[in-house]
């Protein structure tokens, strides 16, 4: 039977989408119109959900009904902020000329642009539900290293099967009685034997392990290397302007500043991979040996105390530091109290 996503609607402010109605048009409110429209949309993830979920492997559902979720959270929060930012000022048309406030209107602009860029951030993550199972196992996602075992264990078995079903023809000569092909697998590989330019085609040939072979090695480098990662403490810094997170939940190194940096301070951090996120209110880039590199190039999130990003990573946290003391307590053999002469010496 199939299991359908309950969807969560979160709450649509009804009197600002009023009062911004009232403030921007002589038309008058229809009840309830804004929160149909937040629904409409939300379905219309659900839909784009339920159809990316009936195409993957189920592995992927939970973080399709997530993104879903935080789809149908930022939506309603950032409706609402739109409905109380188009309140705070009537239009000229409403207002009229006279002693019009066009400095407040000037802000209210900008506030206006500020939440467009963070709903064209929501849209994207259909993007996200749309691609998610697609394509390769990212670095972000929880059970990358879960998922990237399952991978390397499909693949470690297709070498054993191709291994095995070539044995078994060099000793029959034909793949009839095969155990480990399905009777629809053997006409396939029958046919494709027949189409083989080769004197003496194999069932599956030396490149096909070869490549099989060296995409289980890559998994496999790429599990040590996000187990590595999973393990290491990364440290965060303060800078003069701002602070630096290490956010381990989201995979993300994120930097904040007190106030909105200068034009050329933003063209840096963008230059160096990072990106302004509205959601969050600070700019980011995923969270790797490389945005830690890239930091060490950024004079404008210098740490205060001198330092490197990179050195500041390498230094051990006192909590660290107090238990690698004590299992050196623990390993270490107990010495046995002196006797007789030496004892007395």
């Amino acid at each position: 039977m199939k299991e359908v996503h309950t969807i969560n609607y979160y709450p649509i402010n009804e009197g600002a989408a009023r009062r911004a109605k009232e403030m921007n048009s002589f038309s008058d409110y229809k009840e309830g119109s804004a929160t149909a429209e937040y629904r409409a949309m939300v379905d219309k993830a659900a839909a784009i959900a339920e159809q990316q979920k009936s195409r993957v492997d189920p592995m992927y559902h939970e973080k399709i009904d997530h993104l879903l979720d935080t789809y149908a959270r930022k939506l309603a929060e950032n409706m609402n902020q739109g409905f109380a930012i188009d309140a705070r000022v009537p239009s000229v048309m409403i207002a009229g000329p006279a002693n019009f406030p066009v400095g407040k209107k000037e802000k209210q602009n900008r506030a206006r642009d500020s939440n467009m860029e963070e709903w064209r951030y929501i849209q994207g993550l259909l993007d996200k539900i749309r691609s998610t199972g697609m394509g390769g196992i990212s670095a972000d996602d929880p059970a990358a290293i879960e998922k990237l075992q399952k991978k390397l264990d499909g693949l470690e078995r297709s070498q054993l099967i191709m291994k095995e079903v070539n044995a078994y023809y060099r000793k029959h000569g034909k793949l009839d009685g095969c155990a480990l092909l399905s009777p629809d697998q053997i006409e396939k590989l029958k046919a494709s034997m027949a189409a083989n330019w080769r004197s003496d085609p194999r069932p599956f040939e030396s490149y096909q392990l070869t490549n099989n072979n060296a995409e289980i090695r890559r998994v496999k480098t790429r599990i040590e290397q996000l187990s590595k990662q999973a393990q290491r403490e990364f440290s965060g810094w303060e800078f003069d302007g701002g602070r630096v997170e290490m956010n381990r939940e989201d995979n993300r190194l994120q930097v904040f500043f007190d106030g909105k940096p200068d034009a050329d301070t933003r063209a840096e951090l963008k230059s160096s991979g990072f990106r302004w996120a509205p959601s969050v209110g600070a700019w980011q880039r995923q969270l790797t040996d490389n945005a830690i590199r890239a930091a060490d190039r950024l004079e404008c999130i210098k740490p205060l105390s001198g330092e490197k990003p990179s050195q500041l990573q390498k230094k051990p946290s006192i909590l660290q530091t107090m238990r690698e003391q004590d299992e050196k307590v623990q390993t270490e053999p107990e010495k046995k109290a002196p006797s007789g002469r030496d004892a007395e010496r």
